[in-house]
């Protein structure tokens, strides 16, 4: 083979080189974006669920008493969850779920709160946010599946770890999710969730 050609054929494989790099840089950022997309969907999702359960407090609390502390309690998740990450964002998702079926729980000994209108419209709203976030959550962990195992496998691990990016986490709400549904029935070290049965 010639100089000529020799050279030729490595201009070759290093364009061809070059334009792999790029593609999968490009395909990881492109992952990266969406992912963090998705999460700050999540993120105003859970914002307007925290409103809603604010509303929920503010029609009960005319036949019971709620401590300040629960209120306090909604502004200080809602505060966190601008910087939230996704392992944040897990422990937010179980507060806020704690703090409906408490206020449900306090309602429950209030039969007329059952079939008050601004009181089921809002349970109802709430409802709806969660299927919001479970949807925005199984597309946030189909993008994190995607990107993790381009970070695992070769030879789009080296350039993920050339160009500093790391694996990240999944958004991880099963066990919630599994006690809401009823396959889950331990409470241990949890609040009470038995009033949640009403939403299904």
């Amino acid at each position: 083979m010639s100089a000529s050609a020799f050279l030729l054929l490595l201009l070759a494989l290093l364009a061809v080189a070059g334009i792999y790099f790029v593609t999968v840089y490009n395909r990881l950022q492109s992952l990266k974006n969406g992912a963090e997309a998705t999460l700050s969907q999540i993120r105003v999702a859970m914002k307007k669920r925290l409103d809603m359960i604010e509303q929920l407090v503010d029609s009960v609390k005319s036949y019971a008493q709620f401590e300040i502390a629960t209120l306090e309690k909604i502004t200080t998740l809602r505060t966190n969850l601008g910087s939230a990450s996704a392992g944040e964002l897990a422990k937010i998702n179980g507060a806020s779920r704690g703090l409906v079926g408490s206020v449900l729980a306090v309602a429950e000994g209030y039969p007329q709160l059952n079939t008050s209108e601004p009181v089921v419209a809002t349970m109802t709203a709430i409802k709806d946010m969660e299927d919001e976030i479970s949807r925005h959550r199984y597309t946030y962990n189909n993008i994190i599946q995607e990107f993790n195992t381009m970070l695992d496998t070769l030879p789009s691990s080296f350039i993920a770890s050339s160009s500093g990016m790391h694996k990240k986490d999944y958004l991880n709400f099963e066990e919630d999710e599994l006690r809401h549904a009823g396959y889950l029935t331990s409470d241990e070290g949890l609040e009470p969730r038995r009033p949640e049965a009403k939403w299904e």
